[in-house]
C-alpha cells in the first residue's frame, strides 16, 4: 500500500446511520492523519458534514451526482487536484457497488437503471487501493430490506469486512439470530456488530439452537441443515475442533491445488436466485484416495475438524481431515437462508 492511496467505501441504504458512522471514525485517534482526506458523497441524507467539522479533520467533501462519475479520468483528475492521503466513499445503496468493484457495467444494469448504452467503464484509478469496505445497516428497517431489496444488500455484503447493524432497539434476540444468519451468508468475511442505545450486543447473548448435537461422537449434518452448520462453523471454528461429522457435499477442486486437497460443498442462494455462491472449507485427503473423485462429483464423507492458517480464510479457520468418502446421489435444491 506504500505507493496507494487507501479507499474506504461506506455502503448502505439512504439513512442507515452512514454519515454518522463516517463522522465517528474520524474523531477516533487511531484514524487520524497529517495529510488531506477527500470524502466522496453519493447521496444527501438527512445529517450532514458541518464546514468546521470538515476543516478540522482536513478533508475535502465533494458531491457525485451519479454513478458515471465514477471512472477513472474524473477520479484522476480529482485526486490531482487535491492531493489526498486517503479516500472515503459515502456509497450510494441503490448503486450497484460490484459495477465500481468489478470493472465495466453491465449493459443490463445501464439499461434499467439509467437508459443509456454502455459508453465508459467505471473503474478507479491505478494508484487507489480498496483497503476497506464497511456496511452499515438499520435495525430497525431491515426486515423489509430483507424482503424487498436483498439482491441490493447482497451487493453490498459480499466483499465487506464489517458489517455493523444498528438501531436493534426493541428487537426479539430470535430476530437478531435470524439477521444474522441472512446477513453472514451474504457476507461470508464480515465481522458482524450489532449495536442498541446502550452500545455492541454480545453475540454470546445471541446463542442459536442448532438442529443437531454438538457432542455427539459423529455429528451427522443432514442436508437441510448444511447452511446452519456451515455458517455456525465460520463463525465458532473452536466448537468444532476435535469434532468428527459427516455430511453429503460436491466436490470442487480448483486448479493448482494440491493433490491431498479439495473442498467439499454446497451451492448456496445467499440473497437471490441470480446469486448463487459455493460454500465448502478445505478438506485434506490421502491423494490416492481423492484421485477417482472429481469437480462436480457427489460424495458423502466423514472428516475431523482442525483449526489451520488459510490464506482462504484471511487467518485460521477450519480446514477437515478425511476419514472416508464415497459417491452419492446429487442435492438438487441450494442451501437457502
Amino acid at each position: 500500500m506504500a505507493d496507494k492511496i487507501p479507499v474506504f467505501l461506506i455502503n448502505g441504504f439512504l439513512e442507515a446511520g452512514k454519515t454518522e458512522f463516517i463522522k465517528f471514525t474520524m474523531e477516533q485517534e487511531y484514524f487520524q492523519t497529517e495529510g488531506r482526506t477527500l470524502l466522496l458523497l453519493c447521496e444527501e441524507g438527512e445529517s450532514e458534514y458541518e464546514p468546521a467539522f470538515l476543516e478540522q479533520y482536513r478533508t475535502t467533501a465533494l458531491r457525485m451526482e451519479e454513478i458515471r462519475d465514477f471512472n477513472r479520468e474524473y477520479l484522476s483528475a480529482l485526486s490531482e487536484k487535491y492531493r489526498p492521503e486517503r479516500i472515503i466513499i459515502e456509497w450510494n445503496g441503490l448503486w450497484n457497488q460490484d459495477d465500481l468493484c468489478g470493472g465495466p457495467m453491465s449493459e443490463q444494469v445501464l439499461s434499467e437503471k439509467q437508459g443509456r448504452a454502455p459508453d465508459y467503464e467505471l473503474s478507479l484509478p491505478e494508484n487507489w487501493e480498496i483497503y476497506q469496505i464497511i456496511t452499515i445497516i438499520d435495525g430497525s428497517t431491515l426486515e423489509l430490506y430483507l424482503g424487498n431489496m436483498k439482491s441490493y444488500l447482497g451487493q453490498m455484503l459480499r466483499n465487506a469486512e464489517l458489517a455493523v447493524v444498528n438501531r436493534c432497539d426493541n428487537i426479539s434476540n430470535e430476530k437478531l439470530v435470524d439477521y444474522r444468519r441472512k446477513i453472514r451468508a451474504m457476507g461470508q468475511n464480515a465481522m458482524i456488530v450489532m449495536e442498541d442505545k446502550e452500545g455492541d450486543i454480545p453475540q454470546s447473548a445471541l446463542p442459536e439452537e442448532l438442529p443437531y448435537d454438538l457432542n455427539a461422537e459423529r455429528i451427522d449434518i443432514k442436508a437441510e441443515d448444511y447452511g446452519t452448520w456451515f455458517l455456525d462453523c465460520m463463525d465458532n471454528p473452536e466448537r468444532y475442533l476435535n469434532k468428527k461429522l459427516s455430511f453429503a457435499a460436491m466436490v470442487l477442486k480448483r486448479r493448482g491445488m494440491p493433490e491431498n486437497e479439495f473442498i467439499p460443498g454446497r451451492m448456496a442462494m445467499t440473497c437471490c436466485a441470480a446469486d448463487m455462491s459455493f460454500l465448502g472449507f478445505v478438506c485434506k485427503g490421502d491423494p490416492k484416495e481423492l484421485a477417482p473423485f472429481h469437480t462436480r462429483d457427489w460424495v458423502k464423507l466423514s472428516a475431523c475438524v482442525k483449526l489451520e492458517e488459510r490464506e482462504e480464510y484471511r487467518g485460521i479457520g477450519p480446514v477437515l481431515y478425511l476419514e472416508s468418502i464415497a459417491r452419492t446421489g446429487e442435492i438438487k435444491e441450494p442451501v437457502s437462508f
